[in-house]
């Protein structure tokens, strides 16, 4: 493989020296400009790094309309100049040969070379067809972590504006989920509460499965020149390895995998004990207290020890030191959020500080870390799990708001349920109901977890696979339509790190051949596809990044993320700006909570929460019940064990992550001299694991799991036994010889129950020693496979007729079911229970709810008359169970046959209840109007019903149940 030369101007060699030379500091850290050129620039352009998630600002070197190399931006708050070695060396990848420069269709089972018009005019009449026979819940689009935040906001306007659906993820589930969830469920949104900055004023360090060295290095020469200057914090890192940044901890907690919710609950048990809490600030600013200390409760010194292999010793020196010290910053990433009970764990970091009151104040707070450049506009603008500014689909006036802002019909904002997440897109893909991904400046087939499951559905005859990127990555070979997409230097947007601090980023030269901008692509699909407004204009109407930029604005003004006082002309020539930047705070926001005031507020935040365990939101109604009104919670939850853990066969438990000189899966860190600092993936061992195993270092291992098969080099040492750790970075574009290496051929798909996040750290293997003789068979990779599969198909034909119109919707079954339910309803209530039941009371109670379910049924039939209902399954379910819960026999019936015929109207009710419970979110898809206000009659008539039956059961059940009773014999 081609590799770009070696650079001609050079401030220091960054591969051998990854984070630089130390200037030593306290409050204000020194500048240092790093720089990389081919040859000496004619002019440099303003940018930022997009090669991990610091967002180091740099400029762009540029000679003869080519990027010839980039500096640090000495005036960047973010990195005062600083770069590390992706960022040095990652830009020559822009350059590279294998870029894609033209469209291209599969045809006869090859992708061919084609016109814009023709890939946009074939996608087009593919969705088209697909909303005809499908409905645009067919259609579906996942995204990326490097697009900027104009391109994210075109895209969301074409999925949840254009074709109202809520099937719209992003690989940012994958690292930055578990960042988002927590901080909406303990501030009320999401958003980073602290700053870079507090990293030189901090008196401590507390790092969670985050190994700063190898992800943002840049950030670790900062803590480096902390560490190496007068008055340096105390580090305490918690990471299974002994990886670059635990060698310089303080206290080094390396907890089993998949325990770090015991881990950090043992924590707090203690700062509870010891009194280690700022109780005036838990008082006044933050809410759940009690139920927090209930639950750590049982997480004692040597419980925690058995939980988690952490030495109680340890375990009691870092919750002594989180609970001593004058500042407190506490960092996580993949460690926390790739692995068991992710978002659970990211609530109790979140805890310590509240615990301590060290939040919103210099030195002190939170920074739940991105693993992406721009993962924070994803999430900001709604390509993911979120919906656009931070708003709450739960709560109406959020989703009225949109409406208002985008000028369509509030029942077509798709706000029903959050949106999908992938594992979902990937399960209604594989049961049919999705026939059309678009998958943009992703890779799912390396980044996805279990591999071999998303290499069958994704090259599925009948699936419609759009790939928009930069180079024919493994996915876009499978493609059925591949996109050129202009990447990063050549077009022009925003973008903002994990410290809210935005960038603009200009263009510095054209991209090759006919390679578009993101921005282009959507907003080309949108004017195709016809997408207007209720007043019948474009639904994107815009031809500049700028213009979107100022879109935007308007809908993130007011909410946590306010870009309102920001514009390009305020971005450009100097540092980032933090938002919220608005005309509160036009200069940015340093730190977020400095009043000590949440985003919790009923009407203002961002989510209602979730039960940490179960992963079920709660209502309104339940989170008004907490009263949080602008307080932080504190959120508890026990500990349980990861669903697969080792076992005889299996023994090992197995993390993956991210190696220093790669990013993701080696797009374009692969195609530069950072490849020759990591050719290959290598699996890490324990010495008493590689002697159990009866392997040594350097040789070639297999690595299997119960889903898959590897083959790597073995290398022993700076991890606790029992474990396994590989980076995920390499797949097999550029392989020559045909091995499996892929880390997620092995990882589960079980994923986080509230973030949605896959825990790529969990999950059992075992080491294989390698044989040779000459009939060894070797892990082969299965990517060929993939391709030959996809080879097959032929585009213009991928969607069968047969496929879309051989079907039969199922809406029709279950609205004929409910509509039954009311009908045998009516006759429960008018003639079966007043033979069952002999009562005054209850027989006056019974007229008025047959009333209330005669006005529910009327209001229902219409709808019945309207979309039809299918009788064809002979008796409905309402019969049966109907037969099941009440007795035929009319005789007199004792009290506790009473209350078990209360109970049987109960269950009923409740059966009815899950019907329209199912019909709700349904009709808000069929963005009907009348069909969903139907359904809300229904269920208010409903819950009528049933608080009169229960009250009934409450006041008959004491006396009952307690007062004996004459038996038959009597």
């Amino acid at each position: 493989m081609e590799l770009c030369a070696e650079p001609v101007i050079q401030s220091r060699n960054s591969i051998e020296d990854v984070w630089g030379p130390r200037t030593p500091y306290k409050d204000e850290w020194p500048t240092r400009v790093d720089q990389t050129c081919d040859e000496e620039p004619e002019k440099w352009v303003q940018s930022a790094c997009v090669l991990c998630s610091n967002g180091c600002g740099l400029d762009i070197g540029v000679k003869n309309g080519k990027v010839v190399g980039v500096r640090g931006r000495a005036t960047d708050r973010v990195n005062k100049g600083r770069l590390g070695p992706k960022g040095l060396h990652g830009w020559k990848a822009i350059n590279h040969k294998d870029r894609l420069t033209h469209p291209m269709i599969r045809k006869n089972g090859q992708l061919e070379p084609a016109s814009w018009d023709e890939a946009m005019d074939l996608i087009v009449a593919k969705s088209k067809e697909l909303q005809e026979h499908l409905t645009n819940h067919s259609i579906a689009f996942y995204t990326t972590g490097q697009l900027f935040l104009e391109e994210y906001y075109a895209l969301a306007l074409v999925g949840k504006a254009g074709l109202h659906t809520l099937h719209m993820d992003g690989n940012t589930r994958l690292c930055t989920a578990t960042a988002a969830a927590s901080m909406r469920e303990s501030f009320g949104s999401d958003g980073q509460p602290s700053s870079y900055t507090d990293i030189d004023h901090t008196d401590c360090l507390f790092m969670v499965g985050h190994n700063m060295a190898a992800t943002q290095t840049v950030l670790w020469s900062r803590v480096l020149d902390r560490l190496e200057g007068p008055q340096p914090p105390r580090l305490i890192v918690v990471d299974p390895r002994l990886s670059e940044t635990a060698r310089r901890a303080t206290v080094h907690l390396a907890p089993r995998i998949g325990t770090n919710l015991a881990l950090l609950n043992g924590i707090q048990h203690l700062m509870l004990q010891n009194g280690w809490i700022d109780e005036d600030f838990i008082s006044k600013h933050t809410v759940g207290l009690s139920d927090l200390r209930a639950t750590v409760e049982n997480y004692d010194p040597a419980t925690v020890q058995e939980l988690t292999g952490v030495p109680i010793a340890q375990l009691e020196e870092a919750a002594r030191i989180l609970g001593t010290t004058k500042s407190l910053l506490s960092t996580a990433l993949q460690g926390v959020y790739q692995s068991n009970q992710a978002t659970a764990s990211a609530c109790q970091i979140n805890n310590i500080n509240l615990l301590r009151g060290l939040i919103g104040k210099a030195g002190s707070g939170v920074l739940q870390m991105n693993g992406q450049p721009t993962a924070q506009n994803n999430r900001e603008a709604g390509c993911d799990g979120e919906f656009p500014g931070f708003r709450n689909h739960q709560n109406p006036r959020h989703m009225a708001d949109l409406a208002r802002l985008w000028n369509i019909d509030p029942i077509r904002v798709p706000h029903w349920n959050e949106p999908t997440h992938v594992q979902n897109l990937f399960n209604f893909i594989e049961n049919g109901s999705v026939r059309m991904i678009w998958i943009s400046g992703t890779n799912p087939l390396v980044s996805l977890p279990n591999l071999p499951r998303v290499r069958g559905l994704l090259t599925q005859p009948e699936l419609f696979v759009v790939c928009q990127d930069i180079y024919l990555t493994e996915t876009a070979a499978v493609a059925d339509v591949v996109l050129p997409a202009a990447q990063w230097g050549e077009k022009t947007g925003c973008f903002t790190n994990v410290d809210r601090t935005v960038h603009i980023s200009h263009k510095a030269v054209d991209p090759p051949g006919e390679c578009k901008s993101d921005l282009d692509i959507f907003l080309d699909y949108g004017r195709r596809m016809g997408f207007k407004d209720k007043d019948g204009d474009d639904l994107l109407p815009w031809k500049s990044p700028e213009e979107v930029f100022e879109a935007w604005k308007k809908v993130s003004r007011g909410r946590p993320c306010d870009y309102s006082g920001l514009s390009y002309e305020r971005l450009t020539g100097g540092s980032g700006v933090q938002w919220p930047c608005n005309e509160e705070n036009p200069n940015g926001t340093e730190r977020l909570f400095s009043n000590g005031v949440f985003y919790t507020d009923t009407d203002y935040c961002e989510s209602f929460g979730h039960d940490l365990e179960t992963g079920a939101p709660y209502t309104e109604e339940e989170y008004k019940a907490l009263n949080p009104a602008g307080r932080a919670i504190l959120k508890a939850c026990h500990y349980t064990a990861p669903m697969e853990g080792p076992d005889e066969e299996f023994p090992l438990r197995l993390s993956t992550g991210r190696n220093v000189h790669h990013f993701h899966t080696r797009t374009k860190t692969g195609r530069t001299v950072l490849q020759k600092a990591c050719p290959e993936p290598e699996v890490r061992i324990s010495e008493k694991d590689a002697e159990r195993f009866g392997v040594k270092d350097g040789e070639m291992v297999i690595v299997r799991s119960r889903r898959g098969a590897v083959e790597m080099i073995l290398r022993v040492g700076r991890i606790k036994e029992g474990q396994a750790f590989m980076p995920f970075h390499f797949g097999y574009w550029d392989s020559t010889d045909g091995r499996a290496r892929a880390a997620n051929e092995l990882t589960t798909e079980r994923w986080d129950p509230i973030s949605k996040q896959p825990t790529f750290k969990a999950g059992a293997v075992k080491i294989e020693k390698i044989l040779v003789d000459k009939d060894k068979v070797r892990i082969r990779e299965q990517q060929t496979a993939a391709t030959e599969k996809a080879a097959l198909k032929d585009a213009v034909g991928t969607t069968s007729t047969d496929d879309l119109t051989n079907r039969e919707r199922q809406l029709e079954q279950w609205l004929g079911e409910t509509y039954e339910t009311t009908v045998q309803l009516l006759d429960i209530y008018e003639h079966l229970m007043p033979r069952l039941i002999h009562d005054l009371e209850v027989e006056g109670g019974l007229r008025v709810a047959h009333r209330i379910a005669e006005e529910m049924r009327a209001r229902l039939e219409p709808q019945v008359a309207k979309l039809g209902e299918n009788r064809q399954r002979g008796r409905h379910r309402a019969h049966i169970l109907r037969e099941a819960l009440f007795p035929p026999e009319d005789a007199r019936r004792s009290p506790y046959e009473v209350l078990e015929t209360l109970q049987g109207l109960a269950v009923y009710l409740a059966h009815i209840q899950s019907s329209l419970t199912a019909l709700q979110p349904t009709a808000q898809a069929m963005w009907d109007g009348e069909f969903f206000d139907a359904v809300m009659f229904a269920q208010r008539c409903l819950h009528r019903m049933q608080a009169w039956v229960t009250q009934q059961i409450k006041v008959r059940s004491p006396q009952t149940l307690l007062v004996p009773i004459r038996t038959a014999g009597g």
